[in-house]
């Protein structure tokens, strides 16, 4: 077991001017805790010579530690690494270009001490653009907040401090890092948020845009499948196969119901009812659309059920998460 209090995960992409001022002012705003701590950078693929920076920060201090990936993997996957990594009973992650402020960690610290699993910060005051970058995160916050019943302020806020066995449930894949208010909320944990200082970029070059929106989109849509019906996809494809199939079955009893009216009206009921024409509408095309679409989906939803089954039960999974356990062996 190690006996370090907090790692700080720090993603960084072409960011070599603002490393050696972030990683004075870490020093400096842990100076007086009685905490031991590292500082974990994880360059991810940066074409500058960020990486020789961070050589260079750890011969000065062996607190600091560099992992470099051989290309540019996303910050999603170098939360991922420094997680792996990550020996301290905290795990606080930020951003490199200094907008984070790290004089807000030691009380982030002892909010996570009050009882809490995670704490999100919240920049309150943020400065950013306000149309490329302070709009559409308001928007994707109250839309995500709603969809996902986890009522943050601020979900693009990197400082955040988890407790380590958090971290060790988190399963972070492609863009997944932007959910994880959403994955720590499935998952059980209680979460706190705090207000935190935000501040300009003083040096570098933002990495972020707005063509990341439709990004964002998709995998909140993963987000929430993944925490209604990961473990029960049938609930969705067999809901949505039956109303599909239920209401093409509607149409299809409709036009045959005006077919056979047509007969009844008629004195010579085959002429009336040969006569009277659904080939040609395009609601029977609907009908017949709406049929096929309800058996895929319940198809696909028997398929997903078995790859749900073969998932769980080849690697011993489980579909609960466990908090504690007073007793027993």
């Amino acid at each position: 077991m190690t006996d370090l209090d907090l790692s700080i995960v720090v993603p960084v992409y072409n960011e070599e001017e603002n490393l050696r001022e972030l990683l004075a002012e870490i020093t400096a705003a842990l100076k007086e805790e009685p905490i031991r701590y590292e500082v974990i950078f994880i360059d991810d693929g940066s074409s500058d010579s960020s990486f020789t920076v961070l050589e260079q920060l750890h011969q000065a201090d062996d607190r600091v530690i560099g992992i470099q990936f051989r290309r540019n993997h996303g910050q999603t996957a170098a939360f991922a690494a420094g997680f792996e990594q990550a020996k301290g009973r905290y795990i606080l992650t930020m951003d490199a270009d200094r907008q984070n402020d790290p004089a807000d960690i030691p009380a982030m610290i002892k909010k996570l001490e009050e009882g809490y699993d995670v704490v999100n910060g919240w920049r309150e005051n943020r400065q950013d653009a306000f149309l490329m970058r302070k709009l559409p995160s308001f928007i994707a916050n109250r839309l995500i907040a709603r969809l996902s019943d986890v009522p943050l302020r601020d979900r693009g806020c990197s400082l955040r401090i988890f407790r380590a066995e958090v971290t060790e449930e988190l399963k972070l894949y492609g863009e997944l890092h932007r959910f994880i208010p959403e994955m720590v909320s499935f998952a059980g944990f209680s979460m706190a948020e705090v207000p935190v200082n935000h501040r300009p970029r003083v040096a570098g070059t933002s990495k972020y845009g707005i063509s990341r929106t439709f990004r964002v989109i998709v995998d909140l849509m993963t987000v929430l499948f993944l925490r209604k019906y990961s473990d029960r996809p049938m609930h969705l494809f067999g809901m949505l196969g039956t109303l599909f199939g239920g209401l093409g079955t509607l149409l299809g009893v409709y036009l045959v119901w005006l077919k056979i009216w047509a007969g009844i009206q008629d004195n010579r009921f085959w002429d009336g009812f040969r006569e009277f024409q659904i080939g040609e509408r395009p609601l029977l095309l609907l009908a017949v659309l709406l049929v096929i679409l309800g058996v895929q989906f319940l198809v696909m939803g028997l398929i997903a059920e078995l790859i749900v089954r073969t998932y769980y039960e080849s690697q011993n999974k489980t579909v609960y998460y466990i908090r504690k356990v007073v007793g027993g062996k």
